[in-house]
């Protein structure tokens, strides 16, 4: 079947992929349900996240459903690694500050500066992030909770600081300029058009 290549998709790629922010990923330790990884890539795609980087050094690597993530998986891409440290690594190397939500953290996520290169790490469901990747954060943060629930749930988490990052980034005019060179952005377009 041949690919839609209307100009109505066309113009649709153009103008997400020129939106599309490379300088806030996320990351994912040891994400137990494969709903919650993929309710994280369909936000992640909503708010404009190029890339999820998955740690999984005690879970199964979660299979992405098409069907949970409104075909989110397509447009966000994915980085495997199997310990905290090589992911951290690679993301210090090129100047990302990590963030590591924790429910001990004397910073809420509204503190933040969510403008700048950033990573944003949350654990799993029952355990929370590892002592690891907690520990090797530039910064932990919390998510102000007034319940008697102590935490919401790890997709629900995401969206809550994405769409805050997203706020703090058009207050900023980030959404209005690309990030990309016209080189990677002729790239983005061009394998995004062939999917």
């Amino acid at each position: 079947m041949e690919k839609d290549r209307t100009p109505h998709r066309k113009k649709k790629i153009l103008s997400v992929a020129s939106k599309r922010q490379k300088s806030i990923k996320v990351i994912l330790e040891n994400i137990h349900d494969p709903h919650n990884v993929s309710a994280i890539f369909r936000t992640c795609d909503a708010v404009g996240v190029r890339e999820v980087s998955l740690i999984y050094n005690e879970e199964k690597f979660p299979k992405i459903g098409k069907k949970s993530s409104a075909s989110a998986y397509k447009w966000v891409e994915k980085e495997r690694y199997k310990t905290v440290k090589e992911c951290y690594d690679n993301l210090h190397k090129s100047d990302y500050k990590i963030y590591a939500a924790s429910l001990n953290a004397e910073k809420n996520f509204y503190e933040l500066n969510l403008t700048k290169k950033c990573a944003i790490v949350l654990g799993n469901e029952h355990r929370g992030l590892s002592k690891e990747a907690e520990n090797l954060s530039d910064e932990k943060f919390t998510i102000p909770m007034q319940g008697m629930v102590q935490s919401l749930n790890v997709s629900v988490a995401v969206a809550v600081i994405l769409f805050e990052a997203m706020r703090q980034r058009m207050a900023n005019g980030m959404y209005e300029k690309s990030e990309y060179s016209k080189k990677e952005l002729d790239e983005l377009i061009n394998y995004w058009t062939n999917k």
